[in-house]
Formats: C-alpha cells, structure tokens, sequence
C-alpha cells in the first residue's frame, strides 16, 4: 500500500508538472504573439503616417511653387505697369485744361500770364499723384520717371514731343478724392481759373491710358550685382 501511494504522489506531481510546463510556455507563446502583434501594428501605422508625411510634403511642395509662380508673375505685372510699358484702364478722372479762348484783358503787358505753361500742368500732376493717382497721361503721352514736361514756345513739350492746347490729362485712381484734390478751396483750379485759363474735371468709371512709347536710355546707371559688387 505505502508504494502505491509513493506511485500515486509521483503520478500526480508529474501531471501537475506536465501542466504547469504546458501553461507556462502558452503563456509565453500567447506574450510573444501579442508583442509581435503590437509590433507588426505599429509598424503599419508606422509605414502608413510616412507615405501621409510624404504626401502632405509633396502638395506644400507644390503650393511653394504655385505661391512663387503666381507672386513672381505679379511682380513681374506690377513693374510693366509701375514703368508705363503697358496701356491701362481703370477709374479714374478726365482733365481738360485750354487757354485757346482770349481772355486776357485787352491792353494787359503781359498776356503770356494767361497761357497754359509747364508749371501749370506740373502743379496739376502734382495734385494728382499727392492724391493717390496710380498712372497719368497727357493727350496721347505716358507720363514715366523721366518724363520731362517743359515749355517750348506756344508748345508744351512731353517725352519730347510738342503738344498743344487743350491738354486732356487723364489720370487712374479713385475719381472722388482725385476731383476733390484739384477742386479744394484756393487749391491749383482756382488759381488757374483766376487767370481766364479753363480747367474741366470729369469723373470716368473707364479710363484708357496708351503705353509709353519712347526708349529708355541708361548712360550712367547700371544695375547693383548680387553681392552688391
């Protein structure tokens, strides 16, 4: 009996041990699948956020070069604009200025005090662009950086070429504040009024102004290298 009973203890502490074995590597088994689950996941999400991160570089990429493309051409439109080599239209005002009716008093000494000159017209551009003008021309001539307006003779000479009276100078801008600047009170129409010459403003929704149609000469200035060499 003591022997069958030894066998018996025996016989169950080997089951016991086959089975806490077994248990011991499912469990292991069961670890080592849930962490190479966990890692086969992530490195999913992994793949997954890096073709998004690739994706999203690629369209600021493209928006960079769009952005570029599309301030470069307005750049390039603004300066086309800014130096009178391309026509314009937008709002703006009509000014005709014409001393072709005598007004001068009869027996008056000097009666070229009652003529349209050069610094007439320049105090009307002046008013004009103090008030925000964006382009100006005078008849068929582009008003640029180095235009020159000066008399010559009964001529007023603009770009070098001579104009008469009447002078239609057409400005772009905003219509309102460019009549008000030249229409102030003692401003340059009163003046001008005061010596018999006639000054019409006239608003316009549509104001054409041609390209400048001279050459540009540069002797002396030349254009700064990068570097500022």
């Amino acid at each position: 009996m003591q022997k069958q009973g030894q066998f018996s203890i025996t016989l169950v502490c080997v089951i016991l041990g086959i089975m806490l074995a077994v248990q011991f590597r499912t469990t292991q088994d069961i670890q080592s699948s849930v962490q190479y689950q966990r890692a086969e996941d992530l490195t999913q999400r992994l793949m997954q956020v890096e073709k998004e991160r690739t994706a999203l570089e690629n369209q600021v990429r493209d928006l960079r070069k769009i952005s570029t493309s599309d301030a470069a051409t307005k750049d390039l439109e603004n300066t086309k604009m800014g130096s009178g080599v391309v026509p314009l239209q937008g709002a703006g005002v009509i000014v005709t200025v014409d001393d072709t009716k005598p007004v001068a008093p009869s027996g008056s000494k000097n009666p070229t005090l009652y003529l349209i000159k050069d610094e007439d017209i320049l105090k009307i551009l002046n008013e004009l662009r103090a008030a925000g003008a964006e382009a100006i021309a005078i008849n068929s001539q582009r008003l640029i950086v180095s235009t020159e307006i000066r008399t010559a003779g009964s001529f007023l000479s603009v770009n070098n070429t001579n104009l008469s009276a009447p002078f239609e100078i057409k400005a772009i801008g905003n219509p309102v504040t460019l009549e008000n600047a030249l229409k102030m009170r003692g401003g340059v129409i009163e003046t001008l009024q005061f010596w018999g010459i006639q000054v019409v403003v006239k608003q316009s929704a549509s104001v054409e102004l041609p390209a400048f149609k001279g050459t540009f000469r540069f002797q002396y200035a030349k254009p700064i290298q990068d570097g500022g060499k």
